[in-house]
């Protein structure tokens, strides 16, 4: 059982990047569509848990290092390789916009050059790199319970101090910018392209489980997690709107008005989720090409971190606009070969 929590954690802490923690996903793929916002955050701890499950088997059943097997797996040689090259494109590009985006948060927060704060970040995931698979899910995992444990305490805050009506909380919520057309499609899309690039390091994570059953209900286990804190930040946000309504990091904005200490945890626990991100994805895309074994291991951890560095100049909101969007529609054919080939089981 422990090492099920230890997999849904790690599971957890690679979705929960920048835009996560921040709140800025959550208000354009669920609390933009008002209270309708609920039902798409129950819609996706559905299908987080569904599929969690069922890659974290499927990295167990492998034995897998890289995603590649998977996909290959589940897709064919021909349609393997065209998901294989795009699920490498996005972990690359995800990573570069974790760089940007801790470079955007030291500033907002500390005042600092976002190039000082997205150096630091680099530095931190290249060392983490160095270690070995256990300790670099123990990492991931880590940030879980920190984050759970302060949203809750922000999510009861904004419930017991909202100052508006829900009616007028909901016109409010209505003017927001959303990334989807309707609320159904806009929770379909924030897993799709989550999972188009969390694949990678969940069959990892899911090799690592003592058998199937542990590392599906670790997948499980994450997918319900990662609901609960969906549903946490979307009524949070949504019960303080007036406060929130278009900030770029609304949760940041209602814990520093809760007090400037609650502000300043929030704003560690989003970095936290940065890095958590960053190694994950960093680490999927370099063992695609290398096994943590080679020789060469090592050396190429660190020319990537340098490119993912000076790519990261690009900037956050240019990066997040250009590749989320697209990597969640094609996100949706990962997810259709999965459901395929778990009904082929059948």
């Amino acid at each position: 059982m422990k090492k099920s929590f230890q997999i849904g954690g790690a599971f957890v802490g690679l979705i929960v990047g920048g835009g996560f923690a921040s709140g800025q996903e959550i208000m354009q793929f669920f609390t933009g569509f008002g209270t309708y916002g609920i039902f798409g955050a129950i819609v996706a701890m559905i299908c987080f848990s569904f599929l969690g499950m069922s890659i974290a088997q499927l990295g167990y059943e492998l034995h897998t290092k890289s995603h590649k097997e998977v996909v290959y797996h589940i897709a064919g040689r021909s349609f393997g390789s065209i998901l294989d090259i795009l699920i490498t494109f996005f972990l690359i590009a995800v990573s570069v916009a974790m760089f940007a985006g801790a470079g955007a948060a030291f500033y907002q927060i500390f005042g600092v050059d976002p190039i000082i704060g997205s150096l630091f970040m680099v530095v931190i995931t290249v060392f983490t790199l160095m270690l070995n698979i256990n300790n670099i899910i123990n990492i991931i995992a880590m940030t879980t319970p920190y984050l759970l444990g302060i949203m809750l305490i922000i999510a009861l805050y904004s419930i017991f101090t909202m100052d508006l009506s829900i009616a007028e909380q909901e016109i409010l919520a209505q003017h927001q910018r959303v990334a989807a057309p309707n609320w159904l499609m806009g929770a379909l899309l924030y897993v799709s392209y989550n999972i188009a690039t969390g694949v990678g390091m969940l069959t990892v994570i899911g090799s690592t489980a003592s058998s199937r059953r542990v590392a599906g209900l670790g997948g499980l286990l994450g997918g319900v997690i990662l609901g609960v804190l969906i549903l946490l930040i979307n009524i949070a946000m949504f019960a303080k709107m007036d406060i929130v309504a278009g900030k770029d990091m609304p949760i940041l904005e209602i814990a520093a008005n809760m007090h400037p200490i609650v502000g300043i945890i929030m704003a560690i626990a989003l970095l936290g989720m940065i890095y958590s991100t960053a190694v994950g994805l960093l680490y999927s895309f370099i063992v695609r090409f290398v096994p943590p074994k080679d020789p060469t291991y090592k050396p190429v951890v660190i020319m990537v971190g340098a490119i993912g560095f000076m790519a990261s100049f690009i900037g956050f909101t240019t990066l997040v606009s250009r590749v989320y969007s697209l990597m969640g529609y094609l996100g949706f054919f990962i997810i259709a070969t999965i459901i395929f080939s778990w009904i082929n089981k059948r």
